[in-house]
């Protein structure tokens, strides 16, 4: 089952996609350092490192055409969270949609998954939702679209995005896929990585205890190194603060003089070890910018604990500097969420 991620990032949507056995025959990234991190993590990577608005579509595309069975990619659409006045599929802002549209025009696979922001499907009353459908009906797809919750699904994060899972055939449209009912916490996560106090860690280290969980023995499969797990190394002042802040509890600990002025919903709080994540963002490694503080040591989560906690096997190492590795981590699909669409196109595919 051969495969084309658009709008690739480091390729959490891949991952998923091939652990159930799909092969990805081509993909694309505009961002060289995160494209290097997708294929440094590919035995045999076929990237092209390139603003998608600079390919010509049907000369690149054409090899594909009729021989791939699926086309994904999350494609920026700001226009779609706007709210007041009507947007449409034209909006300048949402173009690079036009693009995924025409990839999939030009190679006419089986079926497509298109991940986005959750408002692509209820901002003005799902106005965008049934332009979209429309556009994918000319095309002779049937289209079938959700907001799906990766804690539903294995993921130790409360990280929401809207899927459009198209398929080019007759018959239903591809069902979405089951939610398992136990939920991993984020101490099932990270429990097992090394207690790391600011600044403390390397970016390669051996592990110092064994799996304390099925999603940490999961996590481990064939990896024999622990790679990107080095705390931040914060200011005096936040390590003042983080000290005043005790488990499961936030700023609300904080005497006035040390309050900040930031804007992030769970600045300066602890992640609680029983509970899933917040969403993780791009910027993990600062306490102020949301609930990214350790359940109980003082510092932010490490970029290895932030994968974990996106689902991220250890085997999948994160490059260059420290400002991209978040960003290949915090913009990526979580894998094991990837993995579970991937799964309900196979049982379509069965059908």
């Amino acid at each position: 089952m051969k495969m084309i991620d658009l709008f690739a990032g480091v390729g959490g949507l891949s991952l998923g996609f091939e652990s159930k056995g799909f092969e990805v025959v081509l993909a694309n990234e505009y961002d060289p350092s995160i494209a290097e991190a997708y294929i440094k993590n590919r035995k045999n990577p076929n990237m092209i490192v390139e603003d998608i608005t600079k390919l010509p579509i049907e000369k690149t595309f054409a090899p594909y055409r009729g021989v791939t069975d699926l086309v994904v990619g999350g494609p920026p659409c700001q226009g779609f969270s706007q709210k007041g006045q009507r947007k449409t599929i034209n909006d300048p802002r949402n173009f690079l949609f036009k693009y995924f549209v025409n990839v999939v025009a030009n190679v006419q696979p089986r079926y497509f998954v298109m991940e986005n922001v959750p408002n692509l499907l209820t901002t003005e009353n799902g106005y965008f939702k049934k332009e979209i459908e429309s556009m994918f009906a000319a095309l002779g797809y049937k289209t079938n679209a959700a907001v799906l919750c990766a804690a539903d699904f294995g993921v130790p994060q409360n990280r929401n995005r809207a899927f459009i899972i198209g398929k080019h055939t007759e018959g239903d449209p591809v069902e979405l896929p089951k939610v398992i009912e136990r939920r991993t916490t984020i101490w099932d996560a990270i429990s097992d990585l090394a207690y790391l106090e600011s600044g403390e860690g390397e970016e390669i280290q051996e592990y110092i205890t064994s799996p304390e969980s099925d999603y940490q023995r999961k996590m481990r499969q064939r990896s024999e190194l622990l790679f990107n797990h080095k705390a931040t190394k914060h200011s005096e002042i936040a390590l003042e603060r983080l000290r005043l802040i005790p488990p499961n509890c936030g700023k609300e600990c904080l005497p006035k003089e040390h309050l900040t002025k930031s804007i992030y919903s769970g600045t300066w709080t602890r992640m609680k070890q029983d509970d899933i994540s917040v969403t993780i963002t791009t910027r993990f490694d600062t306490p102020s910018s949301g609930c990214f503080t350790h359940p109980y040591l003082n510092r932010a989560i490490t970029v290895r604990e932030a994968a974990r906690i996106q689902s991220f096997p250890d085997t999948f190492h994160f490059y260059g500097s420290k400002t991209s590795q978040m960003k290949q981590v915090g913009n990526a699909v979580p894998p094991m969420l990837a993995a579970a669409v991937a799964q309900a196109i196979l049982e379509d595919m069965r059908k």
